[in-house]
């Protein structure tokens, strides 16, 4: 495995838990506004006519030869708050994706994450 240094490279590729499970496909990057660094990866999950995008964060992400790994098991991932596929995140959901992994979203009043 090896960090990864454009994630954007590997939209499509199968998202991973530190054990293995497959969680889903990565679907897109989201980056912290205020450092235009990878925040947030979205990872697509469900049936056919039930696919959504669930929130996962991208620090400590590593790249095997045929799947991203992130740092959270593939349970947490997939509680965490989402979105339709063709939906979009608004600016009040944005501090419970963050509340949901114990990450500080701080007290700026601009929004902190931005799809690349």
């Amino acid at each position: 495995m090896f960090p990864v240094e454009n994630l954007r490279d590997w939209v499509g590729l199968d998202v991973i838990d530190p054990e293995s499970k497959k969680i889903g496909a990565l679907e897109a990057v989201y980056v912290d506004t205020l450092t235009d660094e990878p925040s947030f990866l979205t990872v697509e999950y469900g049936f056919l006519n039930r696919r959504h995008l669930v929130f996962v964060p991208a620090d400590g992400v590593t790249v095997t030869p045929k799947a991203v790994r992130v740092r959270y098991n593939k349970d947490l991932v997939r509680d965490a708050p989402g979105i339709p596929t063709d939906g979009e995140l608004l600016a009040a959901d944005e501090p419970k994706v963050f509340a949901h992994y114990h990450l500080d979203y701080g007290t700026a009043p601009e929004r902190r994450l931005a799809r690349r």
